[in-house]
């Protein structure tokens, strides 16, 4: 927003305010301020986003200021709000028992640009989002620059369901900050969800933009619009995605929740109970963004895959992304795919000669190990010995860094006395998503243990490369065994132990061929037995 906006839009707040608190509305003041609280038989406030709270020197609120105030603005709405005509400013009351005002929160209303352009290229791939965050994070302050570059920049035709004037201000006339896209307003807040149909029915847009989704109705009318086709933009109550899954009223929006029981091979296959959580259906919204502080952001480009990931209890870390940082604006990382792309086919050539058709069948387990084996770490060490994590790098030979910089790290190493301090760090990391491993002592032996289950290395001190020559090894015994069955040998096969990730991604390749398999042996013993010959029902495991 322009200086001169911004001075037009307090200048309208300050004609609507007692005399007593007016004096006090100067622009240098006001440049950070959130709200301004106005209780009864108390002394004005004034809310800064730094968390600052200034007291007013003046004499109490009283019902007669109250009174000034809501004389001149719009009639309150069933959810106790208003605004004052062209500008985003928004009154909220507070009412005793009896109905009657007794105190007001006027939230300063203020177009802040530049805060998607860390998340432009995501706004661009035409796939619906969903933002999370507390309040007062800018959820809506995203939602009107989006508004306005999706119907600008990409000439969509944009409708904005605009329940609470929040987005493009009170008024019949749309603020100038959400360019050329349309709003509809809501005369009450039941009616979001008729609203947001009507919006598809009537006005052929290609982009619906929704603030707060609250209730188990307005979850499902998301679910429709987006079944027809169309890109919707909206926020929901919930400050991370997995408490988002939680909500019963809300969790349809990524896909919904249901209890599944599972038989006893598939739960020792999955090594859980039989009775687990899964996802219902496919989610609503394609991508969620959940907004951790005004400058950093946490993207799950796949919804579904990070919701299976968090029922089963897998780690998952979402792509953090700085307001300040520009992204590439292409849908895909070329370079990521490219690499991605090269190690399938060092894989390939490695595993299988044949004929391309054969390759295709095994290029899925493939790709999948590929992206699951990381050969490269960046670890971040609090109160953890430097020298000594240095030392056990050199010593296993690992392809491991350390890093200062939380905001790079894959893994995070503490000292176990911080675990429950509330140290800042560590509470980041949580934020980040970040896998955290504690160790009790300062000592070779157990740094070395630590890094060994942080990295996922055995006993051996077998480096990442190691366990990769490894699966490969293993994927290909297990491809020679599909072949001797699919060309009718009689009998099971079986193949040599292995660890029970390398397992799993033998069970992978044996099901993509409508093969049985199954886990056998104990311990260091225990392998995979592919059923073939008379056994063989051609049925998947």
């Amino acid at each position: 927003m322009s200086n001169l906006q911004f001075h037009n839009d307090l200048d309208k707040m300050a004609e609507i305010l007692p005399e007593k608190v007016k004096r006090y509305i100067t622009y240098e003041r006001m440049e950070d301020v959130i709200e301004i609280v106005l209780d009864i038989g108390r002394t004005p406030e004034i809310r800064h986003s730094s968390g600052k709270i200034e007291y007013l020197d003046c004499s109490f609120v009283t019902d007669e200021d109250l009174e000034f105030i809501t004389s001149n603005i719009q009639p309150f709405t069933s959810d106790n709000r208003s605004g004052i005509p062209g500008t985003l400013h928004r009154i909220s009351a507070i009412r005793n028992r009896q109905g009657k005002i007794i105190g007001l929160t006027l939230r300063i209303g203020r177009v802040v640009t530049g805060t998607i352009a860390c998340i432009k290229d995501i706004c661009m791939m035409n796939k619906s989002i969903l933002f999370l965050g507390r309040p007062g994070v800018g959820k809506t302050t995203k939602l009107r620059e989006i508004s306005r570059l999706v119907a600008d920049e990409l000439g969509k035709r944009v409708v904005i369901v605009d329940t609470s004037n929040e987005i493009a201000g009170d008024g019949d006339i749309p603020h100038p900050a959400i360019g050329h896209a349309r709003r509809m307003q809501v005369t009450q807040p039941e009616f979001q969800k008729d609203i947001m149909i009507e919006a598809v029915e009537n006005h052929t847009p290609e982009v619906i933009v929704v603030d707060e989704i609250g209730t188990e109705a307005e979850a499902q009318a998301a679910r429709t619009i987006a079944e027809r086709g169309v890109m919707l933009i909206a926020t929901a109550h919930g400050n991370s995605l997995e408490n988002l899954i939680k909500n019963p009223t809300l969790s349809d929006l990524v896909g919904g929740i249901q209890s599944v029981t599972l038989g006893d091979d598939e739960a020792k296959r999955r090594a859980s109970q039989k009775t687990v959580l899964e996802r219902e259906k496919q989610p609503t919204f394609d991508i969620v963004i959940e907004i951790l502080d005004r400058n950093t952001l946490a993207v799950y480009k796949d919804t579904a895959e990070a919701v299976d990931y968090i029922l089963r209890g897998w780690p998952i870390r979402p792509e953090i992304r700085k307001v300040d940082q520009v992204y590439d604006t292409k849908p895909e990382s070329e370079n990521a795919i490219s690499e991605i792309n090269t190690e399938i086919n060092k894989l390939e050539q490695k595993i299988s000669p044949e004929p391309a058709q054969d390759s295709l069948k095994f290029s899925f387990s493939r790709q999948k190990y590929v992206e699951e084996v990381k050969k490269f770490k960046k670890i971040y060490l609090y109160a953890v010995s430097r020298t000594i994590v240095e030392k056990i790098i050199e010593r296993l030979d690992l392809n491991v860094e350390i890093t200062r910089n939380i905001d790079d790290a894959d893994i995070v190493i503490a000292h176990k006395n911080f675990a429950k301090g509330g140290a800042k760090v560590l509470s980041t990391a949580n934020d980040y998503r970040l896998p955290i491993y504690y160790i009790k002592t300062n000592s070779m032996a157990q740094i070395q243990k630590v890094m060994k289950d942080a990295l996922q290395l055995n006993d051996g001190a077998q480096t990442l490369q190691g366990y990769y020559d490894d699966a490969e090894r293993a994927l290909d015994e297990a491809k020679a065994a599909i072949n001797k069955i699919l060309a009718g040998v009689d009998g099971d096969v079986e193949l040599t132990p292995q660890n029970q990730q390398i397992r799993k991604l033998q069970h992978e390749l044996v099901e993509q061929h409508n093969l049985q398999s199954k886990s056998i042996g104990e311990g260091a013993q225990r392998h995979l037995r592919i059923v073939g010959g008379k056994d063989y029902d051609g049925k998947a495991s």
